[in-house]
C-alpha cells in the first residue's frame, strides 16, 4: 500500500476513534432542503429516544435545532452567486459532550455584515436570563425584519432557551465573504451551571478535513433500521447527476449500510444503541466512492476479506451464477461462502469491492470498504 492511501487510512481511523470518543452523533455538509432538516431532526430524535432522555430535554434540543437549521437554511446563499461552492455549503454538527448535547451551525456571511453579526452576538452573550427576555421583546418591536428572516431574534431565542452562551468564530474565505461557526450547547441536566467555553476551532478542523475528503455526511450513533432510513433520505436529496446514476447509487447505499447494520461490531458494548459506522460519499470528476467504515472482531476478518476477494475474482456472468449459487445453495463450502448482500454491492456497483484494515487492539480491528460509481 502506497504512502498516501496509508495516510488515508490512517486519517480516517483517527476521525472514527475520535467519533467514538466524543460521543459525536453526525456530521451533515450540503445544501439544506425542508426534507433534509426535517431528516436530521428524526435522526436526533432517534437517538435521544435510544438513550432515554427526557421529553423536557428533548423538547429543548428540538427547539434550538429548529432555529440553527432554520439560520443556515436562510443563509446558504449569498446574494449575487449563483454557485455554492463546496467550501461554502452548509454545516451543521451535533454531538454529546462533557455532559451537554452540542450543536455548531456553519453558514457562508457577506463580510461587510460580520461587525454587526459580532456586535449582536456579544450583546446576546454579555445578558443574564432576565435581560434576554427584555432584549428579545425590544428586538421583536423596535428590529426590522428582513427578507431573510429577523433581526436577530433566532440567535436571541437559542440563547434563552440553551441557558449557555453562543461560542462563534469566522474564517475568511475571500476578500467579498467568510464561514460563519456558531455553538449552541444544552446541558443534560438541564439546571446545571452554563458551559463556560466551547473549543469551536475543534469543529472547524474537522471542517476542513471532510473539506479535503469531500466527506457529505458523518454518522456515528447507533445505527438502527430507523436512523438508517433518515440517513438515506439525507443522501436522496443531493444531486449526483443522471438519474440513472443516482438510483445505481441509492442502491449501492441501502446495501453498505445494511451490512454495517447487521455485521458491525461495537468496540464499547456500554455504549446505547446500535454498531457505530463512518459513512461517506466523495467525488472525483465524473466518479463517485461510497465508504463504510466500522470496528470488525479480528476473528471475523478473514472470512470477510475471503469473500470479498473471492467476489472480486469473477466476472459478470460468473457473479449472476454465483448469486443463485449463494441464494439456492445453503451447504455452501466456507472458502466460497459469500453473503447475499456483498454479492448484492458487488452486481449494483459494477465495479470491484476495495477494503482497507487496520488493527485498533487483539480483538477489534477498523474496515473501510469503498465502491465507485
Amino acid at each position: 500500500m502506497g504512502q498516501k492511501q496509508t495516510e488515508r487510512e490512517i486519517n480516517e481511523l483517527t476521525l472514527f476513534e475520535g467519533l467514538q470518543r466524543e460521543d459525536l452523533v453526525y456530521i451533515y455538509r450540503g445544501v439544506f432542503s425542508q426534507v433534509i432538516t426535517d431528516s436530521i431532526i428524526a435522526l436526533t430524535e432517534n437517538n435521544l429516544d435510544s438513550v432515554g432522555e427526557s421529553s423536557k430535554l428533548k423538547k429543548r434540543v428540538f427547539s434550538i435545532m429548529v432555529e440553527c437549521l432554520q439560520n443556515i437554511t436562510r443563509h446558504q446563499f449569498i446574494d449575487g452567486r449563483e454557485n455554492v461552492t463546496a467550501d461554502q455549503s452548509g454545516l451543521f454538527v451535533v454531538c454529546n459532550k462533557d455532559k451537554a448535547y452540542q450543536m455548531t451551525s456553519g453558514n457562508v456571511v457577506n463580510n461587510d455584515a460580520i461587525p454587526h453579526l459580532k456586535k449582536l452576538l456579544d450583546k446576546v452573550n454579555s445578558l443574564d436570563k432576565d435581560a434576554l427576555k427584555d432584549y428579545y421583546k425590544q428586538v421583536l418591536e423596535d428590529g426590522s425584519i428582513s427578507s431573510k428572516g429577523g433581526a436577530g431574534l433566532g440567535l436571541i431565542e437559542m440563547a434563552r432557551k440553551s441557558g449557555n452562551k453562543l461560542f462563534y468564530t469566522f474564517e475568511e474565505l475571500d476578500e467579498e465573504i467568510s464561514y460563519f461557526y456558531m455553538n449552541t450547547s444544552i446541558s443534560q441536566q438541564l439546571e446545571e451551571a452554563p458551559i463556560d467555553f466551547i473549543d469551536i476551532q475543534d469543529v472547524v478542523s474537522l471542517h476542513k478535513f471532510i473539506l479535503q475528503k469531500n466527506i457529505m455526511l458523518i454518522f456515528n450513533g447507533g445505527l438502527n433500521q430507523k436512523s438508517l432510513i433518515d440517513i438515506l433520505s439525507l443522501i436522496n436529496e443531493q444531486a449526483f447527476g443522471k438519474l440513472e446514476r443516482k438510483k445505481k447509487m441509492y442502491n449501492v447505499m441501502v446495501e453498505m449500510l445494511q451490512n454495517v447494520v447487521k455485521h458491525g461490531a461495537k468496540y464499547d458494548e456500554s455504549r446505547p444503541g446500535g454498531s457505530p459506522v463512518l459513512f461517506y460519499i466523495g467525488q472525483n470528476g465524473e466518479e463517485f466512492s461510497l465508504n463504510a467504515g466500522n470496528y470488525i472482531e479480528n476473528t471475523c476478518i478473514e472470512k470477510v476479506t475471503s469473500k470479498i476477494d473471492l467476489l472480486n475474482s469473477l466476472d459478470n456472468n460468473e457473479l449472476d451464477d454465483f448469486y443463485m449459487k449463494s441464494l439456492l445453495d445453503f451447504d455452501v463450502d466456507n472458502s466460497k461462502e459469500a453473503g447475499l448482500g456483498l454479492v448484492d454491492l458487488r452486481m449494483k456497483s459494477g465495479h470491484k469491492i476495495t477494503y482497507e484494515l487496520t488493527p485498533v487492539n487483539d480483538t477489534i480491528s477498523f474496515i473501510l470498504m469503498q465502491v465507485t460509481i
